[in-house]
Order: C-alpha cells, then structure tokens, then sequence
C-alpha cells in the first residue's frame, strides 16, 4: 500500500498557512462588518484571503476604510513571505533536488559480478582506475559526492551514489558477488564500512590508512589488508631521491660473479617512453639484457619486442655493473 510521507518543515508551514487563513478570515469578517457595514459568509472570507496571499488580487471584494486597506497589504505581505520565502526553500527546491538525486545511479546492472568495489573517489583511485581499466577488470565506485559522481558519469565509469557504509548501497553494488572491496576513506569511515561489508557477505576487503597507528584498530574490524598509502609513498620517494645521486647500483642482486640483476624505474622525460622494447636497442647500447618487465603492477618475466615502455613501468636487467650503470642512465 502506498504511504506519502510529509516532512515536518512542510507539516508546519501548512499548520502555519492554515492558522494564518483561519485567523485573516475572522478578522476580514469582523472589519467588513464593523468598518464596510457588509456581511459575508465565511466561505467567502477565506476565499478573499487565500486571493489576496497569493496575490491574485481579482478586486471582487475590496476594503473602502484605511483599517481595512491596511489589513489587505498586511495579508499581501504576509502572502509573498509564505509563499516565496517558505513555500520555495521548504517544498519546491528540497523536491527538486529529490528528483535530481533519483537520476544519480543506485545500483548496478544484476548481472554485474566478479568485480571490485572501490569505496571512495579521489586521486589514488583515479592511477587505480587507470590501470583496472587497461587490464579490463570490472569495478564499480561507491561515493556519497554527488561531484565526484557527476565526473565519473561523464567519463562513463560505473559508479554509485550513496555512503558505502550503508548496507543497501552496498547491496545495490552487488557486494555478494564481487571479488574485492577497497576501502578508500577516512580510517573512521572505513571501519565502518569494513564492518558492514563482512556483516552481508564474506567478502576479501582491503583497506586504506591515514593514521599507521590504526592498522591494528582496521584488522580488527574486520580488514584482510590495511595498506598505509603515505608509508609506501614515503619509502618510494625515498628511494627516487637517493636513488639518482648514487654512483653505484642501488638495489643490485649479485647473482653470479660478475653480473647482477637490477630493477629500473622508468622516469618523467626518459628517451625510453612510449617505445616498444625491440626499438629501444637497449642490448646494443648498453650490452645488458631486458629479463621482466612490471607493467600495471604485473611481471612479465618474458617480455615480448612489442611490450612497450610506459611512464609506470620498471624494467629488470641482468648485467655486468658498467652495462647496468649505462642503461641507468637511459632510465633518466
């Protein structure tokens, strides 16, 4: 059966434009008959009331007296206010905001499955978005930011509205189905929606820390993985910083009397992005050998002469100190 439900700003402003009408037509009576010596039905009171607040004004019945001509623009006045000042802020604007939100996604398609929930918008998970993407791995973004919602729209990213701490949005997200939930949010926020999350389904969550102290405090809600963005950033600057002054191979692994195996970042304004491995030459240059290839966060321990070389890329090399320290510098 269906229910209407009236928000108590809209009950009051009705009891108040009811009480006003109540009231405005009494006196109405009272001034035609003290001050105009006419007599009219109440019917007729409330009817040049309600005219006169909406400021319709069709002149039938008029007051000739200053006290019944003042009484009129006090109720015109008094009209214009309930109207334009309540009646819009209260019940007009609210509902077509309504109507705006309804048009946000809630849900997603019932057959969506075997993706990632990732709960939270903002830069991180745009690099994140990037490489799921490249690697055609469904997954959908839970944010309550109608702005953030409104941009993924319009890149045609699936998403949905709604705080990912509330199980039906959750729910609407397909989380019984979903391979992996990201909280990406205030540690507060997120342990709330770790707790919802293994409350629905028993469902791998991973989950963001701001805060290195609540690691403990995210496991305990429930979190099979707490990762502190700020640590492993700070430990990556870290060793792109040092990394560039030093003279010798930072990170080699000897392996064999003269030849080591070496991780290279590819960095900003390298000569090797955007070039597929068979056109670097890299062997003719530097005499070391390309053995793996990190790309998107996956390994290719046999990388094929077309891989190519991105900005997010590192390369691993197997060579003697000169040649690894040659290609160090076409990483650059």
């Amino acid at each position: 059966m269906f229910k209407l439900k009236i928000s108590k700003p809209i009950i009051a402003y009705i009891s108040i434009f009811a009480f006003l009408v109540l009231i405005y037509s009494f006196i109405f009576i009272y001034l035609m008959h003290t001050y105009e010596s006419k007599d009219y039905a109440f019917i007729t009171a409330i009817y040049w009331v309600i005219v006169s607040m909406t400021t319709v004004g069709y002149g039938e019945i008029i007051f000739q007296s200053h006290v019944g001509q003042l009484f009129t623009v006090i109720v015109i006045l008094s009209g214009v206010v309930m109207i334009f000042g309540y009646l819009f802020p209260l019940v007009v604007t609210p509902q077509l905001e309504k109507t705006l939100r309804r048009e946000l996604p809630s849900r997603v398609p019932a057959d969506f499955k075997n993706h990632i929930i990732i709960c939270g918008y903002n830069q991180l998970v745009e690099t994140l978005i990037v490489e799921l993407d490249e690697d055609r791995i469904p997954f959908v973004v839970v944010d309550e930011n109608e702005l953030n919602i409104n941009h993924l729209i319009a890149r045609k990213i699936m998403c949905v509205h709604g705080e990912a701490s509330d199980d039906s949005v959750l729910l609407n997200s397909n989380i019984c189905t979903a391979r992996i939930l990201i909280a990406n949010q205030n540690d507060e926020k997120n342990a709330s929606i770790i707790l919802t999350a293994k409350e629905l389904c028993n469902i791998k969550v991973i989950s963001l820390v701001e805060d290195v102290a609540k690691e403990g405090y995210l496991k305990y809600a429930g979190a099979d993985q707490v990762i502190s963005p700020k640590t492993l950033f700070g430990t990556y600057i870290g060793r792109k910083a040092i990394d560039p002054l030093t003279d010798h191979l930072a990170g080699a692994t000897r392996f064999f009397e003269d030849l080591n195996i070496v991780e290279f970042p590819i960095y900003p304004g390298s000569s090797l992005i955007s070039m597929k491995l068979k056109d670097t030459n890299i062997r003719k240059k530097t005499g070391a050998n390309i053995v793996g290839l990190w790309t998107g966060g996956r390994l290719s321990l046999n990388p094929v002469p077309d891989d190519i070389i991105k900005e997010s890329s590192v390369l691993l090399a197997v060579g003697t100190e000169k040649q690894l320290d040659a290609l160090k510098k076409l990483t650059r």
